[in-house]
């Protein structure tokens, strides 16, 4: 399965962050069918419905997100307890950076740059992890050949960024909220 075409000629027509970001925001409203990194044709996860206009509005402030997750805590499709931490994975310029370092301390979350943090446990045994940084050879993998040689540049220049809670479960999301919406 291919990313359409119209979908293709809006990702090579952005030049920056803020177009990404944009562009972002749109595939996360549904008005875009694809985006880079993501099966073709293919929204959302459903679990990311509560976390979805936070996440457009944090796109558009330049905040460019490319992976995020709500807590949780619950019976999981296999009859385990699954645990989630709230966390979102995305790209910086410095302004946007430091918004996220004030609103992250405020809150009670962290920013994970090299480092990986737990994520998501089944029955008290460690599933995911969120932070660290994507290597070079995923992130040409996901975007190379789909948005402009500057949007391309652009990206690479940003720091990657993750903001998790450290709480396990639906309060962390809440906590997560608040440092997204201090993105502006």
């Amino acid at each position: 399965m291919r990313m359409s075409r119209t979908d293709r000629k809006l990702w090579a027509a952005a030049r920056t962050i803020a177009d990404l970001g944009e562009l972002t925001a749109q595939w996360l409203e549904g008005r875009i069918g694809s985006q880079p990194g993501y099966m073709p044709n293919c929204g959302p996860d459903e679990e990311t419905r509560d976390l979805m206009p936070h996440l457009a509005a944090a796109n558009r402030a330049g905040y460019l997100t490319w992976n995020s997750q709500p807590g949780s805590d619950g019976t999981g499709y296999d009859g385990r307890r699954w645990q989630q931490r709230a966390a979102v994975c995305g790209y910086a310029n410095q302004p946007v950076l430091d918004q996220l370092r004030r609103a992250a301390a405020r809150h009670g979350c962290r920013l994970l740059f090299e480092k990986h943090m737990p994520a998501t446990m089944a029955d008290n045994e460690i599933v995911t992890g969120f932070g660290g940084q994507l290597p070079a050879r995923h992130l040409r993998a996901m975007w190379k050949g789909i948005v402009s040689d500057d949007a391309y540049r652009a990206l690479k220049a940003a720091t990657q960024v993750t903001v998790i809670s450290p709480d396990w479960g639906p309060s962390g999301t809440k906590k997560l909220l608040a440092v997204l919406e201090a993105v502006r």
